[in-house]
C-alpha cells in the first residue's frame, strides 16, 4: 500500500474496504475519491535474425550490466504491440517486421503483466540505444544465461528456443512465481 495522497485534491488518504468491494483501497479523507492500484504492463519482443536472438546489455537499474530481451513499461496511449516495437527501437535501434504475440506472463508478486511478442529484423541494422551499452545477436547455444536480467525473460527465451527448433510457435499465458531466495543470491530486487 503506497498511495499517501489523493490525486484529485491532494489530501491524505486512508486504506479502507469500500462498500461493495473486497480489497483495501486508497480513499481520500476529504473528497472521498477512491484510487485504484492496478498492475503495470511490460512489453517485450524477442527479435530473431538468421537463427540468432538479439539481446541488449542494460545500462540502468535494476540489473544494470545484465543482458535482456528488449522490454519496458507500456506508455499511456499505446497498444501492447506498438509498445514492444517502440522498446526494440529505443533499446537496440532495430526496426521490426512480422511482429506477433508470443506469450503473456503474469508476475503476481510484482503486480506486473509482461506481454511478449516475437519479431524479425526489418533491416540489417541494430545497435546500443539509450538504455543499453551493447546490442548483440546470440546463437541459442551461446546465450549468456547466467547474465540474463530477469526470470521472466529466461522463461520466455527457453520456450522460444524450444519452439524455434520446430518452427511451431504457440501463444501461451503463464504465471511466473518469484523465488526470492534465488533472487537474493543474484542481488536481484
Amino acid at each position: 500500500m503506497s498511495i499517501k495522497f489523493c490525486n484529485q485534491c491532494g489530501h491524505s488518504v486512508k486504506y479502507r474496504i469500500p462498500e461493495g468491494d473486497d480489497k483495501p483501497r486508497a480513499k481520500c479523507q476529504s473528497c472521498d475519491f477512491i484510487q485504484y492500484e492496478n498492475p503495470k504492463i511490460v512489453n517485450a519482443c524477442i527479435v530473431e535474425h538468421e537463427g540468432k536472438i538479439l539481446l541488449g546489455k542494460r545500462t540502468i537499474e535494476p540489473r544494470k550490466g545484465c543482458w535482456n530481451v528488449p522490454a519496458g513499461f507500456m506508455e499511456n496511449g499505446e497498444a501492447t504491440r506498438t509498445g514492444a516495437i517502440r522498446e526494440v527501437k529505443e533499446e537496440v535501434l532495430a526496426d521490426l517486421k512480422n511482429v506477433t504475440l508470443f506469450g503473456v506472463y503474469n508476475i503476481i508478486q510484482r503486480n506486473q503483466v509482461h506481454v511478449y511478442f516475437r519479431g524479425q529484423l526489418a533491416h540489417n541494422h541494430y545497435g546500443a540505444g539509450a538504455e543499453t551499452s551493447e546490442a548483440k545477436f546470440f546463437a541459442p547455444e551461446h546465450i549468456p544465461w547466467d547474465e540474463l536480467a530477469f526470470p521472466v525473460g529466461i522463461t520466455a527465451l527457453e520456450r522460444y528456443i524450444k519452439e524455434m527448433k520446430t518452427g511451431d510457435f504457440s501463444i501461451k499465458e503463464e504465471d511466473i512465481i518469484i523465488d526470492y531466495d534465488l533472487l537474493k543470491q543474484y542481488d536481484m530486487p
